[in-house]
C-alpha cells in the first residue's frame, strides 16, 4: 500500500464535513448545515471548517458571484488507504501482518472473511 504522504489527518470536525461533502460531491456550505442536521450550527463555522479542507488540500471550489460550490479533490477511498496506513505505521511497525492477525485474534476478521482478502491478495498478485 503506498501511503500518500502529502494528505493531512483530519479533525473530527473536519472528517464530518468532509463525509458529507463526498456524498453530495458538489455542495454549498448551507448543504453541508442542512446535512449536520443541526440547525443552530452557525453558517460561518462550518464555512470555516470548509475552509480548512481546502487549505489541507481536500477540497476545491467553483465561485458564482459570492456563493462558492465546493468538491472534493481527495477521494474518500485515498483517505480511508491514508488512514489504515497511517494506522499500521503507529500500531503495528507498517505490517499488514500484524494489523491482520490483531484483527483476527480480536475476533473482529473471522476464518471466512480472512479467506475472501487471501483470494483477493492471490488474484491481485496474479494481475501484477
Amino acid at each position: 500500500m503506498k501511503r500518500n504522504k502529502s494528505l493531512q489527518t483530519l479533525t473530527k470536525a473536519e472528517e464530518e464535513v468532509m463525509h458529507i461533502i463526498w456524498q453530495l460531491d458538489k455542495c454549498l456550505v448551507r448543504d453541508i448545515i442542512e446535512h449536520l442536521g443541526d440547525p443552530d450550527i452557525p453558517h460561518s463555522t462550518v464555512s470555516s471548517v470548509v475552509r480548512i479542507l481546502e487549505k489541507k488540500g481536500f477540497v476545491d471550489h467553483k465561485a458564482y458571484g459570492k456563493t462558492y460550490e465546493y468538491f472534493p479533490i481527495v477521494t474518500k477511498e485515498a483517505y480511508a488507504q491514508h488512514g489504515v496506513q497511517s494506522l499500521m505505521e503507529k500500531y503495528f511497525g507498517g505490517s499488514p501482518k500484524k494489523l491482520v492477525s490483531f484483527l483476527v485474534q480480536s475476533e473482529d476478521l473471522n476464518l471466512k472473511e480472512l479467506n475472501d482478502m487471501l483470494k483477493k491478495l492471490d488474484n491481485a498478485a496474479k494481475k501484477k
